[in-house]
């Protein structure tokens, strides 16, 4: 009867670690970048009559090395000019999440060239 019982609470634990992996970054290669100017903005008109605008952000990225890597995103909102971000990537170009971070998180030899 423990024995179900404690299986049972490390079964629930697992598929709760589970459900709250971010699979965006799990396993990605980071980038950074400084945020400039969108290039562009795409509308779309939902069929509520809505406007949807997503911010369209291409631009050289770093890797940790200071190895520069041309990338495109988007984002949600306007991002805030001159922040700087950590891309998460895959497939060496494709952008599936970032976070805004400060300077000091980037690695040095980005950081430089940033």
């Amino acid at each position: 009867m423990k024995k179900g019982i404690i299986a049972s609470l490390a079964l629930i634990i697992v598929i709760i670690g589970l459900v709250n992996i971010d699979w965006q970054r799990l396993g990605k290669d980071h980038v950074y970048v400084q945020v400039g100017e969108a290039t562009e903005v795409e509308e779309t008109t939902l069929d509520s009559g809505d406007v949807v605008r997503r911010y369209v952000y291409s631009t050289d990225a770093l890797t940790k090395d200071g190895d520069a890597q041309a990338v495109t995103f988007t984002a949600a909102k306007e991002l805030r000019s001159g922040a700087y971000l950590k891309l998460y990537v895959k497939n060496g170009d494709e952008v599936t999440s970032y976070d805004e971070v400060s300077v000091a998180d980037i690695p040095e030899a980005a950081r430089e060239k940033l």
